[in-house]
């Protein structure tokens, strides 16, 4: 755990993700909760349904946030990247699992008992306020995303889940803004209610107003400014 802890602080937790937002004394603490775990990619975490036990951080981890809904279909919902926590809400409200959480890759991850992650809520009313501020930030984020599929077309809701994903995980590089999520263009057609041709579409014609650049899973930001104004916001908050 200690190393773990080392390498958080000399890097940094991604923004907006509840170990960056926590107070250091906090999150040492909380960190000295749960049991390390090395997950493989495509280990299930938690099934939807399932009761809730424990709370998950993510040490060094990316995994998907994926719902099935009364026709049998499964929506992704969200993508969680090292420093998040999954699977709190129904710990918090002792409700049965909402929706299924997997790996993506192999993936180090703390597991904090439910009962052992209330009592520390409790006992620490600043972390207490930074999980409900991100819990409303989600919240927002899923309303936002629900008002864009009838608002905009594809390239700007693409747009927009970049602007999003970049302000909660971007890496600031030389040559711009890495959105910090490695994504397929499946996975970002499902972040956006868009076919995967539709995706392949709109990365090229925002390639060609030259606001991104793609590689394997990445995606550069080369100009957010010009990426914001052409997602309609003044700003991505």
């Amino acid at each position: 755990m200690t190393a773990h802890r080392s390498h958080g602080e000399l890097h940094g937790w991604p923004a907006g993700t509840l170990l960056a937002r926590l107070t250091e004394e906090d999150r040492r603490t909380l960190l000295g909760l749960g049991t390390h775990r090395s997950y493989p990619c495509g280990h299930t975490l938690i099934r939807q349904g399932d009761d809730p036990e424990a709370v998950y951080l993510l040490l060094d981890a990316l995994v998907t946030v994926t719902a099935r809904v009364e026709n049998g279909i499964e929506t992704l919902v969200a993508i969680r990247v090292s420093g998040d926590i999954v699977g709190e809400m129904a710990v918090i409200d002792s409700s049965t699992r909402f929706a299924s959480i997997s790996t993506c890759r192999r993936s180090l991850i703390s597991r904090v008992a439910g009962p052992v992650f209330m009592n520390y809520l409790h006992g620490h009313p600043a972390a207490a306020v930074v999980l409900n501020r991100i819990l409303s930030e989600r919240l927002r984020q899923a309303n936002r995303r629900r008002l864009d599929f009838t608002g905009y077309d594809v390239e700007v809701r693409l747009a927009r889940v970049l602007l999003e994903l970049t302000r909660l995980h971007g890496r600031q590089l030389p040559e711009g803004v890495d959105v910090g999520v490695r994504l397929s263009q499946a996975e970002f057609g499902a972040l956006i209610g868009a076919k995967e041709g539709s995706v392949q579409r709109a990365l090229r014609r925002l390639m060609a107003l030259d606001l991104v650049r793609t590689g394997h899973r990445r995606v550069l930001i080369l100009n957010r400014e010009a990426l914001t104004g052409f997602a309609d916001v003044s700003t991505h908050t």
